[in-house]
């Protein structure tokens, strides 16, 4: 006999299926399977090891991804924000369990989908699924562009960038983006280099003009000058 929660959950998807698609509309409503978690800064969404049963996508805010070695050592990989996925590896079978830890950096706003949903839409709708293929290959991009950048390019260079990325300048109509507090330490994680080495270059990009600390770190789009100078 099927339970009433059973019941409750294909009528709702079946009043979903019987709308036209819509990806934004699917990750900006909760539903079936989804649904919005707030977190508050160094609030932990997922941690390594964690079982992997379910997709986050990212509302608002900032989140930190780091790993931790055997032997203690600590290392941030990627800082994320509004429009990012987080632990869509759990969609693999081959990855039962996690393999990075999620981390709020500031106040979020966050949507879980439960893995069972976020395969079945996958599957179901290709709109979704088309969308997200493409962030996952401009993800693996980012993290080819980002092992060029430790291997080749300068740290004075390499901090630019993690800036830039961080704040989305050249991705959106202002030229001047706040980012959130983001410590010197996590920076130096980023990009592989010491905290000293941070500190030395973020004086510099100030005395430049190139950031500014009012209210927040503010960055502005002429720091792409020192990425794009060979």
């Amino acid at each position: 006999m099927t339970s009433p929660r059973r019941l409750r959950a294909r009528k709702s998807r079946a009043r979903e299926q019987a709308k036209p698609f819509d990806a934004k509309v699917f990750l900006a409503n909760v539903g079936a399977g989804r649904s919005v978690q707030q977190y508050r800064p160094k609030q932990a969404i997922f941690s390594q090891g964690d079982r992997t049963d379910a997709v986050f996508y990212i509302r608002e805010g900032k989140v930190r991804l780091s790993v931790l070695s055997k032997q203690g050592k600590e290392a941030t990989i990627a800082l994320l924000g509004a429009g990012d996925f987080l632990g869509e590896g759990c969609i693999a079978s081959d990855q039962p369990l996690r393999l990075a830890t999620a981390t709020a950096i500031s106040e979020c706003s966050i949507l879980r989908i439960e893995k069972s949903c976020m395969v079945r839409t996958l599957h179901e709708q290709h709109e979704f699924s088309d969308m997200f293929v493409g962030y996952v290959v401009e993800r693996h991009n980012r993290t080819q562009a980002d092992l060029v950048d430790q291997l080749f390019n300068s740290s004075e260079k390499r901090l630019a960038r993690a800036l830039l990325i961080l704040s989305r300048v050249g991705k959106e109509a202002n030229t001047e983006t706040v980012v959130p507090r983001v410590s010197q330490e996590t920076l130096a994680e980023m990009i592989g280099t010491t905290r000293g080495r941070v500190n030395f270059f973020m004086n510099k990009f100030r005395k430049l003009g190139f950031i500014d600390y009012n209210g927040g770190l503010q960055v502005n789009s002429s720091l792409l000058t020192v990425v794009l100078h060979e």
